[in-house]
């Protein structure tokens, strides 16, 4: 009896404390939504006004009124492209060092690792120089390849490691029963490597859809993205609550429905395997 005392304790304690961490992290979403929801008037009220009148204005006004609509296709074509030229280039390069030994291997592993080990705001004024030198200003490929700078060494970190998990048998016997280097690596070890190829996705999609700095000095208009939108509202001495929540609840939306089906590609990845 004593015994099962305890365990039921243990298990109560246990559900107790899931549930002040699940709080702890759902509130700022929580207060974010419903102080996007609020007037300014209301979201100013002190103490906080918990039951109120929803409005959706807040929304109307910042989707179509301050141009926010724009500014979040911008964010999608700019992380899209990045996330996908990541994929495509970091794969085989990851394929490549966890398979293969060449001249340089070690140096060009720790090129790639520092890389993305270098502080952004380190390379912020040299890179606006580039840029501008460039003509390049406020444009889409400009915010893409600087991404892809940054992304492209977490696509190859984890893969490596990845491909490095899976037995290079697999490899000798798909050889010896005369299947090409490129068939191996499509239709055996990519296929086992999908959990890796799914959470660098996850990461290099958050990185470039979240990314301020870059955004907000090398965009003007045409290519702002909408977390350098919602920095724009907060100027002067009226800062609208209301619709930087707004534009905020917009933002992360993507990142959790990209998210979700990124997740369902990690569950797919590590069912699947070598089948002929």
């Amino acid at each position: 009896m004593s015994i099962a005392t305890g365990s039921k304790r243990s298990l109560t304690g246990q559900c107790i404390l899931l549930l002040i961490i699940l709080a702890f992290c759902v509130f700022p979403f929580y207060w974010m939504v419903t102080t996007s929801l609020k007037t300014q008037v209301v979201a100013l009220e002190s103490p906080p006004v918990w039951i109120f009148e929803a409005t959706l204005d807040n929304y109307r006004e910042a989707l179509f009124d301050d141009g926010v609509l724009r500014t979040l296709g911008n964010s999608i074509i700019v992380a899209v492209c990045t996330t996908v030229l990541a994929v495509v280039l970091g794969l085989p390069a990851a394929y490549a060092l966890a398979r293969f030994e060449f001249r340089g291997k070690k140096d060009l592993w720790f090129w790639f690792i520092t890389n993305r080990m270098v502080s952004p705001i380190v390379l912020a004024l040299p890179f606006f120089l580039i840029v501008r030198n460039f003509g390049m200003l406020d444009q889409h490929i400009t915010l893409i390849l600087i991404y892809l700078t940054f992304n492209l060494p977490i696509v190859i970190w984890i893969c490596t490691d990845q491909f490095r998990a899976i037995p290079k048998d697999l490899d000798e016997a798909a050889t010896l029963e005369g299947a090409s280097q490129f068939r191996i690596f499509a239709q055996i070890c990519l296929p086992l490597a999908m959990p890796g190829v799914a959470v660098s996705s996850i990461f290099s999609f958050i990185f470039s859809w979240n990314e301020l700095m870059f955004a907000l000095i090398l965009t003007r208009t045409n290519a702002k993205t909408a977390p350098a939108m919602a920095v724009s509202f907060m100027e002067g001495y009226n800062l609208p609550f209301g619709k930087i929540m707004a534009t905020s609840t917009l933002i992360v939306i993507p990142v959790l429905i990209f998210a979700l089906i990124a997740s369902k590609q990690l569950v797919r990845g590590l069912t699947m395997g070598a089948v002929k």
